[in-house]
């Protein structure tokens, strides 16, 4: 994979990211290009250089990571070790868990290579919520879908972050 180049960033990126994934393992509200680009306004892009840690195990952050390009993976570490639980690619989302339970990260997830990202704190998911409505709804729902898929694939129970 050729790592994400310095630049601006365009929402119909993530937005045609997430159309393409094919996995049960995916993101995809139902939104217009109008919508994407209203949300737009409420994420904060972010480019992860390889390495970086994004979602410390244990953490209180409640931040949720969209994937436009690249790949993160999923560590659990417990007595005996660092497991990896996942690897998530683009089209797909991180930190669903915290973010709707309000409760320590269950994981710690970094970037496996440079990866582009878009990023929803819960603050400005309230803004979302106040402003847009309709927009906020279909993000909850995504990434409710979202959940609902890990939990019932065992492999990736606990890689609800």
């Amino acid at each position: 994979m050729n790592a994400p180049q310095p630049g601006t960033f365009d929402i119909k990126a993530l937005a045609q990211a997430c159309s393409h994934n094919s996995s049960a393992d995916v993101f995809r509200p139902t939104l217009s290009p109008e919508q994407w680009g209203l949300l737009a306004s409420y994420l904060q892009p972010l480019m992860a250089r390889q390495g970086q840690v994004l979602i410390q195990q244990n953490g209180n952050d409640r931040t949720v990571y969209f994937i436009e390009q690249g790949t993160l993976t999923v560590h659990f570490e417990d007595a005996t070790g660092k497991i990896r639980l996942a690897s998530v690619e683009a089209g797909s989302a991180v930190g669903e868990g915290a973010f709707f339970s309000r409760q320590p990260r269950n994981a710690t997830v970094q970037a496996a290579a440079a990866c582009r990202l878009w990023t929803l704190t819960p603050m400005r998911f309230a803004e979302l919520s106040n402003r847009q409505p309709a927009i906020a709804l279909e993000v909850a729902l995504g990434l409710g879908a979202l959940v609902s898929r890990r939990l019932t694939l065992k492999p990736r129970r606990v890689a609800v972050t």
